[in-house]
């Protein structure tokens, strides 16, 4: 569960979201729109990049159905909006949820989480987290500046996710090949480019009730190697 490397990846993202509220303040209102611009374009073509990765398109859209339908369910972004507020004393639409979910979600449905914890787990080799936790320090600057203590919070949930991925790594080395990854990297890159699309106020999508789809990939997709 504490694995060196998972420690590291979240204390890069504490750094850099310290760093990135810090800058942030220093900021003018201007500059600080159009670095929240460069974040959503950015985010959305990473989160397309991702989508193509696609092996089967209605693989993934049944995850995103399914997922979706469940989180909505649960209300899963909603328990954390009220989470925030009762911190907060806010009525909960706040900066810090969309921070938090966002950076937790960008942070975690890549194919270098699955495959670093693995390895990490399996063989001991952290060089894959190592690397995600430099990539994941300088986002969580520009996140930070944006979004504040919602994505050094994120680093949390980071941490307990990649955590776990790290402790099972045995029972979930399934994961690594392209029948369960490519599916599961598209999902999350559907997620990513909703993550973009809300940054540009273009449609308030909510990201978090989408969470379960992960679960639901790789189970559509173990459901598909029983009857292929």
């Amino acid at each position: 569960m504490f694995n060196l490397s998972v420690i590291v990846n979240a204390v890069a993202i504490i750094a850099g979201g310290i760093i990135g509220m810090l800058i942030g303040k220093k900021l003018s209102e201007k500059i600080q729109k159009m670095l929240f611009t460069s974040v959503a374009l950015t985010t959305i073509i990473m989160g397309v990049q991702m989508g193509l990765k696609a092996e089967n398109f209605l693989i993934v859209l049944g995850a995103l159905s399914i997922g979706g339908v469940a989180g909505e369910v649960i209300d899963i972004e909603g328990r954390l909006a009220r989470l925030a507020g009762r911190i907060e004393k806010s009525d909960g639409q706040t900066k810090f949820v969309k921070g938090f979910v966002s950076s937790t979600v960008l942070f975690v449905v890549g194919p270098m989480t699955v495959l670093g914890c693995i390895n990490a787990g399996i063989t001991n080799d952290n060089s894959i987290i190592y690397l995600k936790s430099l990539l994941d320090g300088i986002s969580s600057v520009i996140f930070g500046s944006v979004y504040g203590f919602g994505v050094i919070a994120s680093a949390v949930s980071v941490m307990i996710i990649q955590g776990l991925l790290v402790s099972f790594a045995g029972a979930l080395s399934f994961l690594s090949a392209d029948a369960y990854l490519l599916n599961f990297t598209a999902v999350g890159g559907v997620m990513v480019l909703a993550i973009g699309i809300r940054l540009l106020d273009i449609k308030e999508i909510k990201v978090g009730n989408f969470l379960p789809s992960l679960g639901a990939v790789i189970l559509l997709d173990y459901i598909k190697t029983l009857i292929a």
